[in-house]
């Protein structure tokens, strides 16, 4: 073997030189850290309820989710899934979500039993 060579830099050069070989590498958004942003808002209780649990996965309900926050939940939560999991990269967040995002969780919805299940995120 003569040398090492970068395989970045081998397909760089091989893009330069018109190669149709090998696909462009896309650049990659870059995820924020959970904890590299400030939780503030009206969803701040939950957050803190969640970042205070040890254990992996938490089970609440919608009632015991509203008497965290003081208020009810918007009709969005109780009848679209999307409201607990529209968290896409390269999209806004929703504010809400970031209770559980910062707090390093994802949100399971069931709808029908009018739970969420957070499990702590990998």
């Amino acid at each position: 073997m003569v040398g090492t060579v970068n395989v970045l830099q081998l397909l760089d050069w091989m893009k330069s030189r018109g190669s149709t070989a090998y696909p462009q590498r896309e650049a990659q958004a870059e995820t924020p850290e959970p904890h590299n942003r400030a939780m503030s808002g009206t969803y701040q209780l939950l957050y803190k309820y969640l970042e205070n649990r040890y254990a992996n996965t938490v089970v609440l309900t919608f009632g015991q989710i509203e008497g965290l926050l003081g208020f009810a939940l918007p009709d969005q939560a109780r009848l679209h899934q999307e409201w607990w999991t529209d968290t896409a990269i390269g999209v806004a967040v929703p504010n809400y979500s970031d209770s559980w995002i910062l707090a390093g969780r994802t949100a399971v919805p069931n709808l029908l039993a009018q739970t969420v299940v957070f499990e702590r995120a990998s």
